[in-house]
């Protein structure tokens, strides 16, 4: 299996953009590594009722099971995991999406704190100069975050707030989450059929 990614998922609101997300990679054939915080397992059952085992190999199962794909398709790393390849510049995938990314994530990343894996794994992207894609979900914006994130853009980060649009007329919730997914994919380089471009006919 070529195709490798990291995705962390964070304690900010906005649940059904990550779990779309891992669901489309995994069925594009990307061995996926999820990092997901404590306070993220605490949104996911908030949000979409999805309770997500503390242990990092029951949960690598459980999602292989949910989203129906081969267990070695999915690795889930403890938050001090740090033997596991994303923790390491020599290992880890070049591609690395934080979605959502919550502002104290932000600001951890942004001053290279490195305190868990999440942290750790993003500064790995960054300076084995990677591709490493931040979906932070908050507002109103401090100046503290917009600080931030003009810090990480500067060094490269691409910033892609959770913020819809609606000129593809949406219909339902699902259709403002694939949006903000559609262009994240669109950066990652992968080819992508649930959202039209802009200037694209639907027929």
């Amino acid at each position: 299996m070529a195709k490798q990614i990291t995705l962390a998922i964070t304690g900010a609101s906005g649940s059904p953009y990550a779990l779309r997300l891992l669901e489309i990679l995994l069925h594009a054939d990307y061995q996926v590594f999820l990092l997901i915080s404590s306070a993220a397992r605490v949104v996911l059952d908030t949000e979409v009722q999805l309770k997500v085992p503390a242990n990092p190999q029951t949960a690598s199962a459980f999602f292989a099971d949910y989203f129906k794909v081969d267990a070695e398709q999915i690795r889930v790393c403890g938050k001090d995991e740090w033997f596991s390849p994303v923790a390491s510049g020599s290992a880890a995938p070049k591609q690395m999406v934080i979605c959502p990314c919550s502002t104290g994530t932000l600001s951890a990343i942004s001053h290279g704190a490195s305190d868990n894996l999440i942290e750790r794994a993003a500064d790995v992207v960054i300076k084995e100069k990677g591709q490493l894609i931040v979906v932070p979900r908050e507002m109103p914006l401090s100046s503290i975050h917009l600080e931030n994130m003009l810090k990480l853009s500067n060094l490269g980060v691409t910033m892609m707030p959770a913020a819809p649009g609606f000129y593809h007329n949406p219909q339902s919730i699902e259709d403002l989450v694939d949006f903000v997914v559609a262009r994240i994919l669109d950066h990652l380089g992968l080819e992508q059929n649930i959202m039209q471009k802009w200037g694209y006919s639907k027929n």
